[in-house]
Order: C-alpha cells, then structure tokens, then sequence
C-alpha cells in the first residue's frame, strides 16, 4: 500500500464516504458535495485508492442508451473503514475548542 499524506481535506472526503460505507460514490457527486474541483479531487482519489483505502469499480452501462460516460464507483474498502474512523478522530480532536482540551490561562497556567 502507497503511503501519502493525510491533509484536512483528504480527511473531508473521508467523511463523505463515512456517512454510509455501503454507498457507492462516483466522482462528479464528490465534487458537489465537497466542492473541490476535479484537480484536487481525483488525485486525492487515485491516492486513497492506491493506498488500500477504496475500491473502486465500473459502472457497467451502454454509453449510448444512458447519454453519458460509464461512472467509476468508489467506496471505502473495510480496512479504509477503520483506517478513515481514525483519522477523523484525529482531526476532530486536533480541531476541538480550546476549552474542551484545557483552556491557558492569563497568567500561562492551564484552566
């Protein structure tokens, strides 16, 4: 497996997949929902996906009868389950309130 950097917003599109593990997401409804544009996206994608933490599948259509291109579907491969529960941990408390960590006090002490 690949190793990449996780950044807050690799962290972001793992929410998205977190809302449900079971759904399949395919990249064009990733980029309304998170609003990156497809540049940031899907080397994001290619990076999880070569990292073990999606799987990815084609959409088996005929072009012609849907009107548009076969979707390539993504979803969180079990390990990415548990892998993505972490890092969202992790940032959720790297971002919590100050107050919630200990708040410094005035006087540099800690609340």
């Amino acid at each position: 497996m690949a190793a990449f950097r996780v950044t807050r917003d690799v962290v972001l599109l793992l929410q998205v997949f977190l809302t449900d593990v079971r759904e399949q997401r395919y990249g064009y409804e990733l980029m309304k929902i998170t609003g990156f544009p497809s540049g940031k996206l899907y080397p994001m994608l290619a990076k999880l996906q070569a990292g073990g933490w999606l799987e990815t599948e084609m959409e088996q259509v005929d072009p012609r009868v849907v009107g548009r291109p076969p979707r390539r579907w993504y979803r969180l491969s079990p390990d990415g389950v548990v892998r993505a529960g972490r890092e969202v941990e992790t940032l959720h408390r790297q971002t919590a309130p100050a107050r919630t960590r200990g708040a410094l006090r005035p006087a540099g002490g800690v609340a």
